[in-house]
């Protein structure tokens, strides 16, 4: 029998402690790259922080898309988080940030998984990003070509359409003959998630202290986002007893800008629906 990690999805999970059972399906080139970016860019933001000794930053890893099991009395609970921000010390890893992106998934669902990362696996602070794409319309038949030669010169000629909608509308709807691979995204909001008293139920759903609108129908609306979340500071990425006093501990950790969302963003629409594209694209030949 394959190891978990092996198994091919869709995956079932349960949560013990909401009784419910949790399908997770293949991620989305989307879905895994912004946990990618999101996760990098925090550590980045660490790693090039003034007056940080190198001997101190090295202890900061990412971890993406890993199994954690814990225990609702004789039942176990199993979930995979998005990606996590871990802190290396002589006693093991410390779960410091912990992060999930849901693409037009149930924000109830969402809350669900990063409350479990805060208040079962008590990580320091959880981000979470909602993606909401819009209506598809028409799906695309499956396209049949004669030869593989054939087949991708097709793909690269879509991929130039997708581009060019892309440069016109950067959250959509990506446009490819005639047919919507990416809808227009309705919105993208970005939340902080932290247990709010010393000792939390680990079925807990917590509500945001932080919540941003990133875009709204089609267009960005970040624009007075704090690069911190205002939230996120160095001791939720570094423990406090590494670190060499209280007033380095609550520097903010800066990793939101513009620049970088729509780059990251955009570029990872067009990727997934370049993706759906190729899946539709078949070689018959005969």
């Amino acid at each position: 029998m394959l190891e978990e990690e092996n198994m091919k999805y869709p995956r079932l999970q349960y949560d013990a402690w909401r009784n419910v059972a949790i399908i997770v399906a293949a991620p989305s080139p989307l879905h895994g790259y912004m946990v990618g970016h999101l996760m990098t860019r925090i550590n980045n933001a660490v790693n090039s922080m003034q007056g940080l000794d190198s001997n101190i930053t090295d202890g900061l890893y990412i971890s993406s898309d890993m199994s954690n099991t814990t225990y609702a009395g004789v039942t176990s609970t199993t979930r995979n988080w998005d990606g996590a921000l871990h802190y290396l010390t002589d006693e093991g890893y410390i779960l410091m940030v912990a992060v999930e992106v849901g693409i037009s998934q149930t924000y109830e669902s969402l809350r669900a998984a990063i409350s479990y990362s805060v208040c079962a696996l008590h990580c320091r602070v959880g981000i979470t990003m909602c993606i909401n794409e819009g209506n598809r319309g028409t799906r695309a038949p499956i396209q049949y070509y004669s030869t593989a030669q054939e087949r991708d010169a097709a793909i690269l000629q879509a991929e130039r359409q997708l581009r060019t909608a892309l440069r016109n509308n950067p959250y959509g709807p990506l446009i490819a003959d005639g047919f919507i691979w990416y809808g227009r995204i309705n919105r993208v909001v970005v939340e902080t998630f932290r247990q709010e008293v010393d000792t939390c139920s680990p079925d807990t759903l917590l509500e945001p202290r932080q919540s941003f609108a990133i875009v709204e129908a089609g267009q960005f609306v970040g624009g007075n986002v704090p690069s911190n979340l205002a939230e996120l500071q160095l001791s939720d990425c570094i423990p406090t007893h590494i670190l060499s006093g209280n007033t380095i501990a609550a520097t903010p950790v800066n990793f939101f800008s513009q620049e970088w969302f729509e780059r990251s963003f955009c570029h990872s629409m067009l990727k997934t629906a370049l993706q759906r594209i190729k899946v539709r694209s078949e070689v018959h030949a005969g």
